[in-house]
């Protein structure tokens, strides 16, 4: 009779992984750890299809802090480059870095094993400091890796695991190219771990190309869905666009409501969105393409500390967001697809948790939804027309009766978003009138918000061309400059920031 395995201790990891688990209060695998751990740690090359929040992070995780040869350990004056990362891990987002590197930081940390994470919108200078006191492992996105290799600051040459986590959502960013970049300065018989959500032909003919007779670990349902729309209990609602912020208001008085995301497609309707739930007392952030890194991180950080409850997200700013006790998912606009659907509702309902979505559908998104919900068969085909009054929603979200839009001053106990410090992280931040110093940004008010800057503030990245410009023409006399400069600042607003 096989021995069952009950314990991550069973599988043979190094002790002290086993204990930084414990510290973190984590003795038992998920599925998706369970059956990668035996296969990873015997370095056969892996494609690892399952959802976010299923665990996945620590089923590659773990067995590549096992295989690194950490500063205190016998070997490491022995290695060619001590001191090189022996591990490398690429991720779609900035977010998502972020949430594998601390992962992997908390595991590892009894071993001494030192985790470097890489990404843009920070200042090069720690990041090629720490590479040039030595790391063990490296978490980044494609283009920074790629710039710092190409300026000879980082090799991964003695990268002897790479992991790409979230393929597929690399492949929709447009990174596959420099994951082959990056791919190429690995060693050829380098243990390979690939992770993806979807399996699409591009991310197929990568793994074909790149790995060596892969095992193909699948941890979902058999209808490959099925297992994620069941965890969230799914309310979809024909909302009339001027009465959607006073619905969300309503709801997020919900009974047993906890941390809440408000998905948006545009980065101008995020910070909006933020900025009236602000208004109406609510603690809330924006995060969306439009801010500094700085501010994206605080935001993050606020959110995670419940400085703020309730987070409005663009979806590309979202991928790799990992927060625990997400309650609540609303989609304030329609998704673009089924997949984009599944990857918003699955920030709640985790890890064997369960979740409440709300999705609004306006009158001109009714194709839109219709193909969804008959991609993913979920039964709602015709949503009933709801408004913020409507008592079917006050009995199926569990709002007391009585609630407005604005929320009580005796329930507004959160610190809010100036109850994190925005930090300075030295690298090149959009310029814009994003109110970080200003009086709307305290209190819980959202920061960095397209309103504030003017409603065609220009895109993250116009204003150093606008600034390089006027700088050409400095030699004309200056009323002519200031006439130029405002031409170009109109020309620029009139187009749209999404």
């Amino acid at each position: 009779m096989q021995e069952t395995v009950t314990s991550f201790a069973d599988y043979g990891l190094h002790p002290d992984l086993v204990r930084g688990l414990t510290d973190s209060g984590i003795t038992h695998p998920f599925p998706i750890q369970a059956m990668t751990l035996p296969v990873a740690l015997s370095r056969h090359d892996i494609i690892g299809q399952a959802k976010t929040g299923t665990g996945k992070t620590l089923g590659f995780g773990l067995p590549l802090l096992h295989n690194v040869v950490a500063p205190g350990d016998a070997g490491f004056a022995q290695l060619t480059a001590p001191g090189a990362p022996q591990a490398l891990v690429v991720a779609p987002t900035r977010e998502l870095a972020g949430q594998v590197s601390g992962d992997l930081a908390r595991a590892g940390v009894h071993r001494g094993i030192r985790v470097l994470t890489i990404y843009g919108g920070r200042a090069y200078e720690p990041q090629i400091e720490a590479l040039n006191k030595g790391v063990e492992v490296v978490v980044g996105t494609p283009g920074r890796l790629l710039d710092l290799a190409a300026k000879g600051h980082l090799t991964l040459a003695h990268a002897r695991t790479v992991v790409l986590d979230e393929a597929d959502e690399m492949l929709d960013l447009g990174f596959l190219p420099d994951v082959e970049k990056l791919l190429a300065l690995t060693p050829a018989g380098r243990h390979t771990m690939l992770f993806s959500a979807t399996m699409p032909g591009a991310v197929v003919s990568l793994a074909r190309q790149y790995m060596t007779q892969p095992t193909h670990i699948r941890a979902m349902s058999e209808d490959g869905e099925g297992r994620t729309v069941a965890a969230t209990e799914q309310f979809v609602y024909r909302a009339h666009a001027l009465d959607k912020v006073e619905m969300v208001a309503r709801i997020l008085q919900a009974e047993d409501r906890g941390r809440t995301i408000v998905f948006t497609r545009t980065k101008r309707t995020a910070a909006k969105v933020a900025d009236d739930l602000s208004e109406r007392g609510f603690a809330a952030a924006a995060i969306h393409g439009d801010l500094g890194q700085g501010a994206r991180e605080q935001a993050l950080r606020a959110f995670r500390n419940d400085k703020v409850d309730v987070l409005v997200a663009t979806d590309v700013a979202a991928r790799g967001i990992d927060v625990e006790s997400v309650t609540h998912v609303i989609n304030y606009q329609c998704p673009e697809d089924e997949k984009t659907y599944l990857h918003r509702i699955g920030r709640t309902g985790r890890a064997g948790k369960t979740g409440v979505a709300v999705t609004f559908v306006d009158w001109d998104d009714m194709p839109r939804w219709g193909l969804i919900n008959k991609a993913l068969d979920l039964g709602y085909p015709e949503p009933e027309e709801t408004y913020s009054s409507s008592p079917h929603l006050f009995a199926q979200m569990g709002i007391p009766e009585g609630t407005r839009g604005t929320l009580p001053r005796s329930a507004r106990t959160h610190e809010g978003l100036s109850g994190e410090k925005l930090e300075d992280l030295g690298g090149r931040e959009p310029r814009r009138a994003s109110g970080h110093g200003g009086g709307r940004g305290q209190g819980g008010r959202s920061q960095g918000s397209v309103r504030r800057g003017g409603a065609g503030s220009p895109g993250h990245g116009s204003a150093p061309k606008e600034e390089a410009s006027s700088a050409k023409a400095g030699s004309g006399g200056g009323q002519g400059r200031r006439r130029r400069r405002t031409t170009r600042v109109r020309s620029a607003s009139q187009g749209s920031t999404d």
